[in-house]
């Protein structure tokens, strides 16, 4: 099959690559590289560095041979969108509502990206309503122009590639990054913040089967179903040298998968747990400063 990635040279685009050039598949992405890392490119995927924002249809970028798109390609992160609302809105909306029309009109099936932030409320960030709206223009188009798609919701999402860098990196990253270079840790707010973290391999598992399954027009919630505080993971880690400061405004003081439509609908199961992950992470960082 041949298969559109955007945002392919990003974390969880990376991932998800690895296993269908795995499978046989022809994989191409689009990225434009603001946070995809060209490190990341897999052998045997075409990589095209292009912004989804300026798709027009019918370009040198129609995607009328694709089988599936999966539209990974956004901005992330909440507290950069406070800054970048026009962007955010831009890229997480405006692109999307472009890409859907070109699928619609190509007879090409979607799985969009959403986000768990969803449950925090549509203006609890700009980042949230970005991705409100994109969800909104999937089912637009699934109701009145025919597109075949469905949303995928992401639960604080970990594993390999991910970002340690920059203003759009997750937790573990950021912390990861910490651990390697010394840097001070820090938490935002008293630490009881709840988090579902689910890994990378379970998410791309779930997106394949979505595909395989022809699930087209349902939502489906993609996370581990249990949650740990801030200072769970901190224990994990076996950090004891934390700096708090004031809470960020935006977030929610939970996530957590309730719903079972994966399950019921593709027989999805996450089966990789967090506890495991930094295990075996703090086991190769002790080795490797030995």
């Amino acid at each position: 099959m041949k298969i559109l990635v955007t945002g392919g040279a990003g974390f969880i685009g990376t991932n998800l690559i690895k296993r269908l050039v795995r499978e046989g598949h022809e994989v191409i992405s689009y990225d434009n590289y603001s946070t995809g890392l060209r490190s990341n490119h897999i052998d045997g995927a075409t990589y095209i560095d292009v912004d989804i924002r300026n798709l027009v249809y019918k370009s040198k970028y129609y995607l009328n041979k694709f089988d599936v798109v999966f539209h990974l390609a956004a901005i992330a992160r909440i507290q950069p969108s406070f800054d970048q609302p026009e962007e955010y809105f831009e890229t997480n909306a405006t692109a999307t509502m472009k890409l859907a029309k070109i699928c619609s009109e190509c007879n090409i099936p979607m799985i969009y990206a959403g986000s768990s932030s969803h449950h925090s409320g549509k203006f609890k960030n700009p980042y949230t309503f970005s991705k409100d709206i994109g969800e909104e223009i999937i089912e637009l188009f699934g109701m009145h122009y025919g597109l075949r798609a469905s949303v995928a919701r992401f639960y604080n999402v970990y594993g390999p590639h991910h970002l340690k860098q920059g203003g759009y990196c997750t937790l573990l990253g950021a912390w990861e990054r910490c651990l390697e270079t010394g840097e001070q840790i820090v938490i935002y707010g008293d630490g009881s913040k709840r988090r579902d973290f689910t890994h990378v391999d379970d998410i791309v598992d779930a997106l394949l089967r979505i595909w395989q399954h022809g699930a087209w027009g349902y939502k489906f919630e993609l996370g581990r179903s249990k949650n740990y505080s801030i200072i769970d993971i901190a224990n994990m880690y076996g950090i004891t040298n934390i700096e708090y400061q004031d809470d960020k405004p935006g977030e929610a003081q939970e996530t957590l998968c309730t719903d079972k439509t994966a399950h019921q609908l593709l027989g999805w199961e996450p089966i990789l747990n967090i506890d495991e992950y930094i295990k075996g992470y703090n086991e190769n960082f002790n080795n490797s400063t030995k």
